[in-house]
């Protein structure tokens, strides 16, 4: 019998949510993995893939992190006893050395901080990725879709040649 590998690449399955206008509008100089603080319903509601984090941010108050914004949207059958708000800022989980660097270049260097993506991790838990970087130019944007198109354009080319 073959052995099965140990280590298990990330999986697509494992893929919850991405925020696909955050890598267009922000130039991400680092990003980091925090974990979220959620209820019952919410977990359910993730489990089911009723989350948007198209419009959400993550802010400072008070030496926490809070991811505002995103929506999870609840479910009828969920929770029939909890008042369900889907757009309520929930707690980031991060290290208090992550969160006094966050606050350091956040006030002094100017730097906003967006979530990327959303997966499970190990199954049980909900991890957010969240990227640390300045929000792009116009000019910014414009150069990397001509990189964008040159690429499609380059693979396109390269795959005719190889087929003649």
């Amino acid at each position: 019998m073959a052995k099965k590998n140990a280590k298990k690449s990330k999986n697509s399955s494992a893929s919850i949510a991405r925020n696909k206008r955050a890598t267009f509008d922000y130039k991400f100089e680092e990003k980091m993995e925090a974990g979220l603080s959620l209820m019952g319903w919410e977990v359910k509601s993730i489990r089911m893939g009723k989350v948007n984090l198209s419009e959400s941010y993550v802010f400072m108050r008070e030496g926490e992190a809070f991811l505002f914004g995103c929506t999870i949207a609840p479910l009828n059958t969920a929770s029939t006893h909890v008042v369900c708000d889907p757009m309520r800022s929930r707690k980031l989980l991060l290290k208090r050395k992550e969160l006094d660097k966050l606050q350091g270049l956040v006030d002094r260097k100017g730097y906003s901080i967006v979530p990327i993506s959303m997966y499970w991790q190990k199954g049980a838990w909900v991890k957010i990725e969240i990227g640390l970087g300045k929000g792009k130019k116009e000019h910014d944007k414009r150069d990397d879709t001509k990189d964008r198109e040159w690429q499609i354009e380059k693979a396109r080319t390269m795959k005719k040649a190889v087929q003649q």
